[in-house]
């Protein structure tokens, strides 16, 4: 099973995505646990502090690293990177992280048994949270959030689907967009005909050698028109 604990300042923001979907069914097969922690726990102050003003000055507000150092110490049971096993991954969502792409999705599915996603707030992190206890940096995009919530969710789902038996087929994950560098070919269902638009005959023909060209055909096609950048280098 997986394990996926995330720390948060808003726990609550994760109790219905994860009800519902793939991800509810894969929870309740057994692969995956995901627990949404509020970071408050681990203060030690009364009024539950967890951020404080940059030194140097500037806008905003940081998240102190002494909480998230005791959360991932107690959720990890280690106090820093080095003493990590291979499969337990440390995650700071950021807008200076590593672009997250299906590449990523499946490297933290194939080779972790425990994720901790760590979710930045305000104007970031303490810098030594990343410098310490983090082994990945991911962003999911060249835009700024105003958490690392919404990051950590695309991460969840992405990561999940990509576990054997958490989808209804075995083959839907091998077949989907950026699979294999690319994306899926065009998807038609009934009606044959709608306002004029018609499926492409060969998608009707039930021959599959011709079925399956076609698809290789104008996935590269699809590829080509709306993602370039993945053919470069083909």
């Amino acid at each position: 099973m997986l394990r996926i604990d995330i720390i948060t300042i808003f726990p609550e923001f994760f109790r219905e995505p994860i009800a519902f979907g793939i991800i509810n069914r894969a929870c309740k097969a057994g692969l995956v646990s995901i627990t949404a922690h509020d970071l408050r726990i681990w203060t030690t102050d009364k009024h539950h502090i967890v951020d404080d003003r940059p030194f140097g000055g500037g806008d905003g507000m940081i998240l102190k690293p002494e909480p998230i150092f005791a959360a991932v110490e107690e959720l990890t049971s280690k106090s820093k990177r080095e003493e990590f096993s291979p499969d337990t991954r440390v995650v700071l969502l950021s807008p200076q992280g590593r672009v997250f792409n299906h590449s990523v999705a499946r490297d933290l599915s194939a080779n972790s048994s425990h994720i901790v996603l760590l979710c930045g707030r305000y104007e970031g992190v303490d810098e030594r949270v990343a410098e310490a206890l983090v082994t990945d940096e991911i962003s999911i995009g060249d835009y700024v959030l105003s958490g690392g919530e919404p990051a950590a969710l695309v991460v969840i789902d992405a990561v999940v689907r990509l576990l054997p038996g958490a989808l209804g087929s075995d083959t839907s994950a091998l077949n989907e967009s950026f699979s294999g560098d690319m994306l899926d070919h065009p998807q038609y269902t009934r009606p044959p005909e709608f306002r004029g638009m018609k499926v492409p005959e060969v998608l009707l023909s039930g021959n599959h050698a011709e079925i399956e060209r076609w698809r290789k055909k104008a996935a590269v096609a699809k590829t080509s028109r709306t993602r370039p950048d993945l053919l470069k280098d083909k």
